[in-house]
């Protein structure tokens, strides 16, 4: 009787480890299917005036690129001319020219992307037990994570002018 007990028990604790209706914070995925959200409708193929190619430029942006942003802008009736793929506004040039004075990583995606990877993996091998089936998105970058009012009082101590917060809950 007593095994027969620890086999539906047993049986019971697998079946709670199925899939779960979370696949955004599924930190084991079985689905490698295409996010349909993600694809962004490409418009209708054009022929060019000239079939010379330009020069390319750096920061420029490629006539076959989707810019949803810029339909957007024109869409609400702005100037989609204003908001320039890959370019820095006028207004922002002084705020990347200080950012960038030490030098840029021109593999900084890459290499946020294998540490990023790397704690993925590492959580992946401690949920291996999980029989309550709770959502790992969030614990897994509770490290990670920036307390804001800490920062307002940490600048608010050196007498940096912030701009104010909310109460803190």
């Amino acid at each position: 009787m007593r095994a027969i007990t620890l086999s539906v028990l047993a049986l019971a604790l697998m079946a709670a480890c199925g899939n779960t209706d979370r696949p955004l914070r599924d930190m084991s995925s079985a689905d490698a299917g295409p996010d349909p959200f993600a694809v962004i409708p490409l418009g209708p193929l054009e022929i060019p005036d000239t079939l010379t190619l330009p020069a390319p430029t750096p920061g420029g942006a490629n006539r076959t690129d989707p810019s949803p942003k810029a339909d957007a802008i024109a869409a609400l009736g702005g100037s989609a001319a204003e908001q320039v793929a890959g370019g820095v506004p006028a207004n922002d040039a002084a705020l990347v020219a200080q950012v960038g004075r030490y030098g840029v990583d021109p593999a900084i995606r890459a290499a946020l992307a294998a540490t990023d990877a790397a704690l993925l993996q590492r959580k992946r091998r401690s949920n291996v037990f999980n029989p309550l089936n709770r959502d790992r998105y969030f614990p897994a970058y509770a490290g990670q994570a920036l307390d804001a009012y800490a920062e307002l009082a940490r600048l608010r101590a050196l007498g940096i002018a912030v701009p104010t917060a909310p109460v803190a809950p």
